[in-house]
């Protein structure tokens, strides 16, 4: 459901309180206005500022400012036989007030069971312990793909007619694609985000699709707990065959109404720098959807009850964003404590609400977790049911060495057929992929500082000089290994 279906039951069922989550007051009033209207309900509006006012009424009720003289005059309304909604903004400011708490009280306890309705709106809502468990919390404000294409069309028309230079050149894949990625944001931040891309160079093109990305990056990573990430194409990663053809199996169950339920996501396990993070940006690109990661290291907080609803939000945020690719990097990690009580219990609730979230949740979000720490995984979220699928990524074998240094040696501008790369690869064995990358870096800086053009034996020195992880923590490696091999995982 999108939001006005979602306000409109509410409303319906008569829920005297609901909160609603929004960075756009504006917007969620308008559609409050709509949905009092289809119900024949008078819409009231309240700020700090504009006072109560009926409607788009630009005069307000007398006195009512503050926000007890308000509640005051809301509570002589509701007295009459008409039904209404309220919308009141930041009024939870206000509510630590013992007379406006008494008087909201008040209102709340003569509207139960009756068609009225208040809606606060604001950010981060919170309410004292004896209203909280009388309201329903939803997000508002965020338009959805429908509407998100009318505002490109209307700002893209609107340009059109202030500046009859502007060229218009967006291939309809790249237009879904601008469509998908400024999901999520609201309405303002949209027009916000299309005016940049065409006061930049007055032009409309597949250009600003990264643009568009850049925006939504710099919006999400102020929130703090989900950064946005770019996605990489399939040819950016070596090796991965089975992962690549599970997910192109089920691409178009994930976009196309059928049979088939969309896929929820799977978990890599596997050794140390052998592709994992880079396997979770190939899977939102090959699905093409957007890529957020979750930031374990923001997620937890000192305060009581701060890091259950960091989750919550961020959840929220993620079924507000789909369809989107959920990265959990080092998944292990949100549940290393919740065995024990050291934690005070907080790793119990999280992987609670984790795991119910992702055994119930009906929005189109993909998860892509990866772990490198097969110890610290409780076994529930390993069950089916939690993730579609679960592989291994191992030590890359000669084949996909060979192209990993190829995409190594091409990303820094040098051409891999001047290179005898099979050589390498077998000079390679037991080494990840992140360390051939950092032994071809190494081979940049050695060749450099000896003035000469890098060459195969450049990189061959640096491959003698590393001794890989396969060696230095051999038990480590070879257990992980055998107990994927044991329980029959399937390698990437």
């Amino acid at each position: 459901m999108n939001f006005e279906e979602e306000i409109s039951l509410l409303i319906k069922s008569r829920y005297p309180l609901v909160l609603v989550d929004t960075i756009d007051e504006g917007y969620v009033q308008g559609q409050l206005a709509r949905v009092a209207e289809t119900q024949s309900l008078t819409f009231y509006s309240w700020s700090l500022t504009m006072g109560l006012r009926v409607g788009n009424n630009k005069n307000s009720f007398y006195k009512t400012n503050d926000a007890v003289a308000m509640l005051r005059v809301a509570n002589d309304l509701i007295k009459d036989p008409h039904s209404a909604v309220f919308a009141f903004s930041d009024l939870d400011r206000f509510l630590t007030e013992a007379a406006a708490a008494r008087f909201f009280k008040d209102m709340l306890n003569t509207i139960k069971g009756t068609p009225t309705t208040v809606v606060l709106l604001g950010s981060e809502i919170k309410l004292p312990p004896d209203i909280a468990p009388l309201a329903a919390r939803i997000t508002g404000g965020y338009p959805d793909e429908r509407q998100i294409m009318e505002e490109v069309n209307n700002v893209v028309s609107e340009f059109s007619r202030a500046s009859s230079s502007l060229v218009v050149d967006m291939p309809p894949e790249i237009l879904k694609r601008v469509v998908k990625t400024l999901k999520g944001l609201s309405l303002q931040q949209v027009r916000n985000a299309l005016n940049m891309c065409l006061l930049k160079d007055g032009r409309f093109d597949g250009g600003d699709l990264a643009e568009i990305e850049k925006f939504k990056k710099e919006a999400f990573d102020r929130d703090g707990i989900l950064e946005f990430f770019g996605a990489e194409h399939k040819a950016g990663i070596a090796g991965f065959e089975n992962l690549k053809r599970w997910v192109a199996d089920r691409r178009n169950s994930f976009f196309t109404e059928s049979s088939l339920p969309p896929p929820k996501g799977l978990l890599l396990l596997g050794v140390q720098g052998c592709g994992k993070s880079l396997a979770a940006k190939v899977i939102a690109g090959e699905l093409g959807i957007p890529l957020y990661r979750l930031d374990l290291n923001r997620l937890y907080s000192k305060y009581i009850g701060e890091t259950e609803e960091n989750l919550r939000k961020a959840l929220a945020t993620v079924e507000r964003l789909a369809p989107v690719c959920l990265w959990i990097d080092e998944i292990e990690k949100i549940f290393a404590s919740s065995s024990g009580d050291i934690d005070g219990g907080v790793s119990k609730r999280v992987l609670g609400t984790m795991l119910t979230w992702m055994q119930e949740r009906r929005d189109r979000s993909f998860i892509a977790a990866t772990s490198n720490d097969i110890n610290n995984l409780p076994p529930e979220l390993l069950r089916k049911g939690r993730f579609d699928e679960i592989f291994f990524s191992d030590l890359p074998d000669a084949a996909a060495r060979e192209g990993i240094l190829r995409i190594h040696l091409a990303k820094r501008g040098l051409d891999p057929e001047l290179f005898e790369v099979p050589s390498l690869a077998l000079n390679s064995e037991g080494f990840s992929g992140a360390e051939i990358e950092q032994a071809v870096i190494a081979a940049l800086y050695s060749a450099s500082g000896a003035n000469e053009k890098i060459s195969s034996k450049h990189v061959l020195e640096q491959l003698k000089l590393t001794r890989p992880l396969s060696v230095i923590k051999a038990e480590a490696v070879d257990f992980l290994r055998n107990w994927a091999k044991e329980r029959n995982i399937l390698p990437v």
